[in-house]
């Protein structure tokens, strides 16, 4: 549907063509007018499918450019999201004069309090950092009439729900709320349940489904082998912007490191790189300087960038969740992606539990001229995520040997 008919007035109309959007997305056409209307919204969708702008617009429309007080507050658990939030939020408000910001942790103190001096209209914020201000009385919540709690489900998981809750007791309790998150679970809703007020529901994509346009494919490896795989598997594709999710913090620089030494340019980004060295990752990802950005799941959400071809699980996740979110980093705005998931002989009852979650398997594949070790374990063709019991393999998927080979039968063996 196209901006015009979605009520926006002509100065974000305005700012909507200089961001470069042409027509607005299921979440945007389901969430604009009822933002404008006042009420009070819950939005289901994934990150990739427009949802900053789908609260961003609306809000800056009703809220009054003062620039004395906070008028606006969105509140998202990371610091990569509150900066592309602030992003998106101030390409906005050049058409509208409103002052946007943002307040996260990790970097100095003062100058953010300064900024929040100076007047801001709409803040972004972590939950955290927004708790310092308001204890040191370096901020006033008093005033605010639009609240947005990012990714909810999100600040649950990471426990950020009683930071959440003491926030809220700060906040004029007339105001309008809206709750966006990739997943609506049954606990996401029942702890914000008594915040929202009789809310509309916009629901774009089902809960916890990976984006259907991307094609998913299990690489089985010994797990002494996966370095070398993904440097095969990048130099054969000839993969250009690639994401790596690794399971902790020391494998993502380790894995940058291989891929350095094996001439693919890379950079690590996880929670113990400061907030320079993150934003200085990311953005040299997002130009083209690195091709590979290696990452954990802590970051996971915050990694915004358009046109990754590829994300590769070089650890599956232990919240079958997480591998949902990884692989909706790539086939965004309509675009396929490929998911390349390098599967270690540990990884099995991982792997079962994210087939379950997704309900379907996910079909193994070889890369011709790699040279497997036998130790590698391939699943059960027959596998079914749903229960112990055996099912008929897919038909038309490619069937892989125990040693790297089609075996006579075509079956998997799944042998050491």
């Amino acid at each position: 549907m196209s901006f015009d008919n979605l009520g926006l007035d002509a100065r974000l109309k305005q700012a909507v063509a200089s961001m470069g959007y042409t027509e607005a997305t299921p979440i945007q056409t389901g969430c604009i007018p009822l933002v404008l209307a006042g009420r009070d919204v819950i939005g289901c969708a994934q990150t990739g499918t427009g949802k900053t702008a789908a609260f961003v617009l609306p809000t800056l429309q009703r809220i009054q450019p003062r620039g004395h007080y906070i008028s606006a507050l969105v509140v998202t658990p990371t610091r990569e999201l509150a900066l592309q939030i602030e992003e998106v939020a101030k390409t906005a408000s050049r058409s509208t004069r409103h002052r946007a910001g943002a307040v996260y942790g990790g970097v100095g103190y003062a100058p953010q309090r300064q900024a929040i001096a100076r007047g801001v209209d709409l803040l972004v914020a972590t939950p955290g950092r927004l708790l310092d201000l308001a204890n040191q009385r370096d901020i006033d919540l008093s005033r605010v009439e639009v609240l947005v709690l990012d990714e909810a489900d999100r600040m649950l998981d990471q426990g950020f729900w009683p930071d959440v809750r003491r926030i809220l007791a700060l906040l004029p309790t007339r105001r309008q709320t809206l709750l966006f998150s990739a997943t609506m679970s049954p606990e996401v809703l029942k702890v914000v349940g008594d915040t929202l007020d009789n809310p509309a529901r916009v629901d774009v994509s089902p809960p916890a489904t990976p984006i259907e346009a991307i094609t998913q494919s299990l690489y089985p490896v010994a797990g002494t082998q996966k370095s070398d795989l993904l440097i095969h598997l990048i130099d054969k594709n000839r993969l250009e912007r690639v994401l790596v999710f690794t399971r902790t913090k020391h494998r993502a620089d380790r894995v940058a490191r291989s891929l350095e030494r094996a001439g693919v340019s890379s950079a690590a980004i996880h929670g113990n790189r400061t907030q320079a060295q993150r934003v200085r990752a990311l953005n040299e990802f997002k130009r083209g300087a690195c091709k590979v950005l290696v990452a954990t799941d802590i970051v996971a959400r915050g990694i915004d960038v358009d046109n990754i071809s590829h994300v590769i699980n070089y650890d599956l996740p232990n919240v079958p969740e997480d591998y949902v979110h990884r692989i909706g980093r790539t086939a965004r705005a309509g675009k396929s992606g490929s998911a390349f998931t390098l599967l270690s002989p540990e990884e099995h009852d991982n792997l079962r539990d994210i087939e379950k979650t997704i309900g379907s398997v996910i079909s193994c594949e070889d890369s011709e001229g790699f040279h497997y070790d036998s130790s590698r374990v391939v699943p059960d063709p027959e596998r079914n995520p749903a229960a112990p019991k055996h099912v008929p393999a897919p038909a038309g998927k490619r069937r892989v040997g125990r040693n790297g080979g089609r075996g006579r039968s075509g079956g998997y063996r799944g042998q050491r």
